[in-house]
């Protein structure tokens, strides 16, 4: 697992009406396209709203698949972006060459950036600060199950690498998580963190 690096803006030459009005400065956030329902569809409308962005390459592993010309070998990568200021994405991306799967892997982190609510959701400190997240939230992908709790300021992540890498991502400084099913496949765990993570802008508000 790479720790997490600042995203590299290159140049960028809009092909959407939403990315057209980011560049010209219509838009300059990324509250604005989620309040109004706008679909991103161009990974550097995020890189661009969202200067401070970091990636983290989560998994790489290898495909193998037995075809009439032989066998052929792909790597299947997982990477997550965020601003550990309450924003986070999860991507996956297939390619010939480790370097080009964690690009699309990247891309598709961005195209799947979703706010998180972040709050102080802990009976023991209730600081008013968002250390934390407001409650405690379940997530599911596959056969794996995850929730997050709440927890004081102070505490820390309590939770195992993968998920300790999204929840950091995401901005939760402090929180329990417990895991269920085949922890192993990091597909499925990092599906349902995000899942997870995603019920706090579905029944919340955003925040930046």
């Amino acid at each position: 697992m790479e720790s997490a690096k600042s995203v590299e803006q290159p140049t960028w030459v809009p092909k959407t009406k939403l990315g057209m009005m980011v560049a010209e400065g219509k838009i300059t956030s990324l509250e604005q396209i989620f309040e109004n329902g706008w679909k991103i569809k161009e990974p550097m409308i995020v890189k661009t709203l969202l200067p401070d962005l970091k990636t983290s390459v989560v998994s790489v592993g290898i495909v193998q698949k037995q075809t009439d010309a032989g066998e052929v070998t792909k790597f299947n990568a997982i990477v997550a972006v965020g601003n550990e200021n309450g924003w986070l994405g999860v991507g996956r991306g297939k390619a010939a060459h480790m370097r080009n799967a964690i690009e699309k892997a990247t891309n598709d982190a961005l195209l799947n950036i979703i706010p998180i609510r972040l709050g102080c959701g802990s009976w023991e400190c209730r600081c008013g600060t968002p250390h934390s997240i407001p409650y405690k939230v379940e997530g599911k992908s596959g056969s794996v199950k995850v929730v997050i709790i709440p927890g004081p300021k102070g505490l820390g992540l309590v939770a195992g690498e993968t998920v300790k890498t999204l929840l950091k991502l995401a901005g939760v400084k402090d929180a329990w998580s417990r895991t269920y099913g085949s922890t192993s496949t990091m597909s499925s765990i990092t599906g349902a963190v995000y899942d997870a993570l995603r019920q706090t802008y579905r029944y919340g508000i955003i925040t930046s």
